[in-house]
């Protein structure tokens, strides 16, 4: 069905391209039309034009609204929106589905306990958490792991991968272990990638003990989800960066900005300082306790190395 404007336009511009030299009137009267006709100039593409910018403007402010809440914002119809919305190819954006994990449907409970609920998270290098999440990228998607020390909030390995498997998880292990001191123990949650024997394996040789959130309790592994939270909102979308290649920096980036210039709110200062902070403060201890076995006298506490390790924790936190 042709609109009364739409046929109207295809005339005027049909008589613009072929510029006949006759007058107006004699071409109205051959073509069976008004000669007012000839001189239409259609309005609609106009408005349409300039209802895409306010639409445009919209959703830059409020990514996630649709047709019926930006109708409401303009004050508008909704059905003109949404007409305007598919001419311009114009769409919020939509949380992307996350990637099926078959392996883990139907799988039964581990029965490696939680040691982090009975565990004093005291210092750095004790309790590690780890964790990976999936990032939307043209049609497909990249996946991120990551190993956090809980205690500083510091993210000390990280690997990148297109594929959800042991060696992801097991490469952000490894580079973990490169820089710094086994732990005590690995947290995480009971995914099929690091219930693997090869997993299990790896922490084993390293004289780690596995710890595992129960099934779908994902408060249980809070520090990763946390952190995951932010790092999607602070990165962006992933298809920003055209290549893989520089979307992998932009991670590097971001975790590195993370570590060293984001304040942590927990720690009230990037996790990086958070932890050099502790380790001049645990030196600063550390002599402390030497001047005190030198120097002990009556009136001195039966524990000071206790008491002085307290309080450096404390200042640490508290500076």
């Amino acid at each position: 069905m042709i609109r009364n404007w739409e046929k109207k336009s295809s005339i005027a511009m049909a008589v613009n391209s072929l510029s006949p030299a006759k007058s107006k009137k004699e071409l109205a009267r051959q073509l069976g039309i008004s000669r007012q006709s000839l001189y239409y100039q259609p309005k609609l593409p106009e408005k349409d034009l300039r209802l895409k910018y306010e639409i445009e403007r919209v959703i830059e402010k409020h990514k996630r609204y649709g047709h019926k809440r930006i109708a409401w914002e303009l004050k508008i119809n909704k059905k003109r929106v949404l007409r305007v919305m598919r001419l311009f190819k114009l769409k919020p954006l939509r949380r992307r589905r996350a990637p099926g994990k078959p392996k883990d449907l139907g799988q039964a409970p581990m029965t490696i306990p939680n040691l982090l609920a009975e565990t004093i998270i005291d210092a750095p290098n004790k309790d590690w958490a780890s964790d990976f999440t999936f990032l939307p990228y043209f049609n497909k998607f990249v996946y991120l792991a990551t190993i956090e020390d809980i205690f500083t909030r510091e993210i000390i390995g990280w690997e990148v991968s297109v594929k959800h498997n042991t060696d992801l998880v097991a490469q952000a292990l490894i580079k973990a272990l490169t820089n710094h001191p086994a732990p005590l123990i690995a947290h995480s949650d009971q995914g099929s990638e690091y219930c693997s024997q090869i997993y299990l394996n790896l922490l084993e040789s390293s004289a780690i003990k596995p710890s595992m959130s129960q099934k779908a309790s994902p408060w249980q592994n809070g520090y990763q989800e946390s952190f995951y939270s932010e790092f999607k909102l602070e990165l962006g979308h992933p298809e920003c960066y055209p290549t893989i290649g520089e979307l992998i920096e932009a991670i590097a980036r971001q975790i590195h900005y993370y570590n060293n210039e984001r304040i942590h709110t927990a720690l009230k200062c990037p996790p990086a300082i958070f932890a050099e902070r502790y380790r001049m403060t645990l030196t600063s201890a550390y002599r402390k306790i030497e001047a005190v076995k030198q120097f002990k006298c009556v009136g001195f506490p039966k524990n000071p190395e206790k008491l002085i390790f307290q309080d450096t924790i404390a200042n640490t936190r508290s500076v």
